[in-house]
């Protein structure tokens, strides 16, 4: 479907939960590469954005988040990066219909820019590649998201920005410093919008690292630093081990009762991240609906 941001402005749009453990829990083994999944199990990857779709996600991902050439290079996989990208969000194109948006998927490579252990125009070569590939594969805009570098997010925008005629959204994970305001690089909320905006991102928010509580301050610090619209993701919770499993203790309920709070804080689309499932996001769904 032909879509702007603009499309959603005036509500809260709900998006998807996690991916990766959703593929962990279908069978992924640890250590595996869940973007190849995309050419090796696509019905697997494909009943979890259906499931999406069908709890009530307006918005759903794609399994592409580590299907840049650096990252994919771990599995011996680097040269079919554009391949694994156009493939994830055709998957995601073909289970979202009419229904839902699609917005692709670009995580972090793995270098950090100022260290300069790779040239910075490699690293914008390959979100390039990345971001023209999920358009061909039917992505409606491409999500730059769980980024704790500011230099890192300046080039994976800028590579979606020019690759694409998508809208692009620029999401960090914030979830360090003594008031858990900062990424772990140091970036603080206002930055992310001064960059965001001066790069034309359509929207700008925070993913992954936190619970909802951390990040409905959050959404509050990027609602006053930018007009544009606030993209929220939290995990369900801080992971804990139990019986030798990593596991995100809060359950769909808990979870959404913080919609109110990230609505009233100014959130314009409301998903989560790890740990999240397709429960949580018909009780996010309920939530919207009652505050309706």
């Amino acid at each position: 479907m032909a879509m702007r941001i603009g499309d959603f402005v005036g509500r809260v749009t709900v998006t998807d939960g996690a991916w990766g453990t959703q593929l962990q829990a279908r069978g992924l083994p640890p250590g595996g590469c869940p973007d190849a999944w995309n050419v090796e199990k696509p019905s697997v990857v494909e009943a979890i954005a259906a499931e999406y779709v069908a709890a009530g996600s307006r918005i759903i991902l794609t399994n592409t988040f580590r299907a840049n050439r650096f990252v994919l290079g771990h599995w011996s996989l680097a040269d079919r990066a554009g391949e694994l990208a156009e493939a994830g969000a055709a998957i995601s194109r073909k289970a979202a219909g009419e229904a839902a948006a699609v917005f692709g998927s670009i995580g972090p490579t793995g270098k950090i820019v100022m260290m300069r252990e790779v040239p910075p125009e490699e690293i914008e070569s390959a979100f390039a590649e990345q971001a023209a590939a999920l358009a061909r594969g039917g992505a409606d805009a491409i999500l730059c998201e769980t980024f704790t570098e500011l230099d890192e997010l300046r080039l994976a925008i800028r590579a979606g920005v020019q690759s694409t005629d998508l809208p692009v959204v620029a999401s960090m994970t914030f979830d360090s410093g003594p008031d858990k305001c900062h990424t772990m690089m140091g970036v603080a909320p206002g930055d992310l919008a001064a960059a965001a905006g001066e790069l034309g991102a359509a929207a700008i928010g925070a993913n992954c690292g936190a619970g909802p509580a951390n990040y409905v301050n959050i959404t509050r610090l990027l609602r006053e630093a930018t007009e544009l619209p606030v993209w929220v993701k939290p995990n369900a919770g801080l992971p804990v081990m139990r019986d030798g499993q990593t596991v995100f203790p809060m359950g769909p309920a808990e979870f959404a009762g913080f919609v109110p709070a990230l609505v009233e804080a100014g959130a314009s689309f409301i998903g989560g991240c790890c740990g999240t499932t397709p429960a949580h996001v018909r009780e996010i769904r309920r939530r919207l609906e009652q505050l309706a």
